[in-house]
């Protein structure tokens, strides 16, 4: 396509100033094309696009039965992917017309909207995002909490779920679920109530509630948050792509808790992901007698989670400072100190160096270094040549 043509198709998707270099707009309509060619978590896509950029990749993908020299991959491995891709190369049209329709926005990395920590992912990352809503909300520099659970949920689950989700929002941090039936649900309408923010991550298109009683409930995040997916328009949600989906849930999120889940949970999968990412992982204690629970007390027995009872449990899990009535430490203006947001920065099983916790954390470099050197007098942070963690207790 010229790049008149690829201005076009992407009008309405995207901002019109982000079409105005060429190469910006060609970029943006690789990755399109590529969310609809491979499955989300495509190991193969995602390599092929870090090395030699979404555009080139794609030609190569649809062309060359022989994978190129800088991918260094099996001919094997490349033609079988090829197969995946190659069927889908014609079905890009529906889906973009179809955001363009419902006012779906394109989000790629390096845009101003882009989650910066999903990039963990690696390889696996999601190539680009399609979100309705506020799209600004994805890479806000907020804590982001990810409060999932069980479809067949309690009335005990519903309740904590809700307390804590509402609780959170309050004090200012992003509620992340996927708009599931049962605790997701009750998270995401928590936030909601007390004009909290709320993202929506689901496994099918974000043109099309699933379920579909929940249409309401997804206008109504989108208002005050955002509704995203990284499989296009017009997708149906697959077993397959709501297990992917929750390793985004979890890349999306500062913490992750599960509040409800059965012993063989599809939210074991999303605390896995957590787990795996370094990311803080809590898990919400029930009955013993009670196979809802099952699943939580494996996170406490066997993924090394925290027992989450209240709000306050998952602000110290975070690293904030919980004082009665107080999401957080705060100075004489009102806002969170710098101290609180260094430890909200920092992972308990990831180190970070002092770069990564400045961005995270929106303070100065040098003001970083000097307050981890305080932080690890008290006793709160540790280091080593990787970098800085926060200190479990």
């Amino acid at each position: 396509m010229s790049d008149d043509e690829v201005r076009r198709a992407l009008a309405g998707l995207v901002p019109a100033g982000d079409l105005a270099a060429p190469e910006s707009g060609r970029e943006r309509w690789a990755r399109a094309r590529w969310s609809v060619l491979a499955e989300p978590g495509d190991g193969i896509a995602g390599l092929a696009i870090q090395r030699l950029g979404p555009s080139r990749a794609l030609q190569c993908a649809l062309r060359d039965d022989t994978p190129p020299a800088e991918l260094d991959l099996d001919v094997r491995d490349w033609r079988r992917a090829c197969a995946r891709w190659r069927p889908r190369q014609d079905d890009h049209r529906y889906p973009i017309e179809r955001a363009r329709r419902v006012g779906v926005r394109l989000v790629i990395p390096g845009d101003a909207a882009w989650p910066v920590r999903v990039d963990e992912l690696g390889i696996h990352a999601p190539v680009a995002l399609w979100a309705r809503g506020q799209t600004d909300v994805l890479a806000a520099p907020v804590t982001a909490v990810a409060l999932v659970g069980a479809r067949a949920a309690t009335p005990y689950g519903v309740q904590v779920a809700g307390e804590i989700a509402g609780d959170l929002g309050v004090g200012g941090a992003t509620i992340v679920s996927g708009a599931a039936v049962g605790i997701d649900a009750a998270a995401h309408r928590a936030c909601l109530a007390v004009d909290g923010v709320t993202i929506a991550v689901l496994a099918g298109g974000v043109d099309k509630a699933y379920p579909s009683g929940h249409a309401g409930l997804l206008t109504d995040v989108s208002r005050r948050g955002v509704v995203v997916s990284e499989v296009p328009c017009g997708t149906a949600p697959t077993k397959w792509r709501f297990l992917q989906r929750n390793r985004l849930i979890a890349a999306l999120s500062d913490a992750t808790v599960v509040v409800e889940a059965g012993w063989r949970s599809g939210s074991l999968n999303t605390a896995g992901h957590a787990a795996a990412l370094g990311r803080a992982l809590g898990a919400v204690p029930g009955p013993v007698t009670s196979a809802a629970s099952a699943g939580c007390h494996r996170i406490l027995r066997e993924y090394d989670g925290r027992c989450i009872t209240s709000a306050d449990d998952v602000r110290e899990l975070l690293g904030w400072s919980v004082e009665p009535g107080h999401a957080a430490a705060l100075d004489g203006d009102g806002r969170t100190d710098d101290a609180t947001r260094v430890l909200d920065a920092l992972s308990t099983r990831a180190p970070r160096d002092v770069a990564e916790i400045a961005r995270r954390s929106g303070v100065a470099g040098e003001d970083v270094s000097g307050w981890l050197g305080l932080l690890e007098l008290d006793g709160r942070v540790v280091s080593d040549e990787r970098g800085w963690r926060r200190t479990a207790s």
